[in-house]
């Protein structure tokens, strides 16, 4: 319980930071658009360059962190790794079409109605389009944003760096033939600069930079001072940068927010209720049956129910165009993604003791 008590005020009121960042995030969008435009139009490939520089900040001190000796032996804990596989890949992307379809198609269908032109110039439902949307962060687990999760859930942050490799490789092969069988599309583009450009900029780049001054940290100045100095600096550093993250991310969008406010509402319920499926599933599920640890377990079960909603909006936006509901239905999956990780985080270390571990 120890270091419950030294948690900091960020730490410990992490939720309503979060709430409050979303909401200046969102007015920021709304009176100074012109500022949130030119900042969302610094990009390569599509991927934000100043979501990548907070997202350096974030993952960094985590990075960090990370003894790689770990890391090995995660490596050769092959049960944590093939469930992630086995749910993000056999699981996921169908139930996340199911929930869609259900509320979206049958459920909220008549609070949904229109159609709209979409990029090939055809003519859709919206509600069809908002499914495709979903399908969309369906087939894209997370990948950087995992290790935010599995650190704020105290989890095995090497093995949580193991699956995050893993299952981005995953993407490149299997991302294109999921979303065009589930899209029902003959041919589904792939933003594979994307995919490829993120994972450098959020995970290769702290990673390497982690390992390195680590090294040189510990070297020069000896493990205490590095463990009791200088991780104790870093833990405010990747906070305040997930905040600012936030603000970043939705006053790019916040225009968007404002001006659709119901249709949000009906879009967030299935991908809560995804999120949350997939998370119990894994965590109270398979983790039980296949015997993990605790710190094992907790982000297993995170990787699949978190979504890499920067290649599902470079990808909507590609299929469908920027202004379409599929693109709608990505931004949703970054309105929610946030609060209801967090409130994963918290059910995770409350449901600590189901895995026999000291709490």
């Amino acid at each position: 319980m120890e270091t419950e008590k030294r948690l900091n005020i960020f730490e410990k009121y992490l939720t309503l930071w979060v709430l409050l960042c979303i909401a200046v995030g969102i007015i920021l969008g709304k009176i100074a658009p012109g500022i949130a435009i030119k900042l969302d139009s610094m990009s390569i490939y599509q991927v934000s360059i100043p979501i990548a520089i907070c997202l350096f900040f974030m993952m960094y001190p985590i990075m960090v962190k990370i003894d790689f000796t770990e890391v090995i032996k995660a490596a050769k804990t092959p049960k944590p790794v093939a469930m992630t596989l086995i749910v993000n890949w056999a699981i996921k992307p169908f139930t996340m079409y199911l929930f869609a379809y259900l509320f979206l198609g049958v459920l909220f269908r008549k609070f949904l109605p229109g159609t709209e032109i979409i990029k090939s110039g055809q003519e859709v439902e919206l509600w069809r389009s908002y499914i495709s949307g979903t399908i969309l962060l369906g087939i894209a687990p997370c990948t950087a944003m995992v290790l935010m999760w599995s650190y704020l859930a105290k989890g095995n942050d090497g093995l949580t760096l193991v699956m995050v490799a893993i299952n981005s490789l995953t993407m490149l092969v299997l991302y294109a033939p999921l979303g065009g069988f589930l899209l029902g599309v003959n041919a589904m583009p792939i933003p594979w600069q994307t995919i490829l450009f993120s994972v450098g900029i959020y995970v290769a780049l702290p990673l390497i930079a982690g390992y390195f001054s680590r090294k040189w940290i510990i070297k020069s100045k000896g493990f205490d001072w590095f463990n009791e100095k200088f991780v104790h600096f870093l833990t405010p550093v990747s906070i305040g940068a997930l905040l600012i993250t936030l603000i970043l991310l939705f006053s790019f969008k916040g225009e968007i927010i404002v001006q659709n406010p119901l249709t949000i509402f009906w879009i967030a319920i299935p991908l809560s209720i995804q999120t949350i499926f997939i998370f119990s599933i894994g965590y109270f599920l398979f983790s039980r049956w296949l015997k993990l640890s605790y710190e094992d377990a907790a982000p297993a079960a995170m990787i699949g129910a978190s979504n890499h909603f920067e290649v599902a909006i470079a990808t909507a936006t590609m299929l469908f165009g920027l202004s379409s509901g599929a693109a709608l239905a990505t931004v949703v999956g970054v309105l929610i993604e946030v609060p209801v990780m967090l409130m994963l985080v918290s059910v995770s270390k409350k449901y600590r003791h189901l895995f026999n571990e000291r709490i």
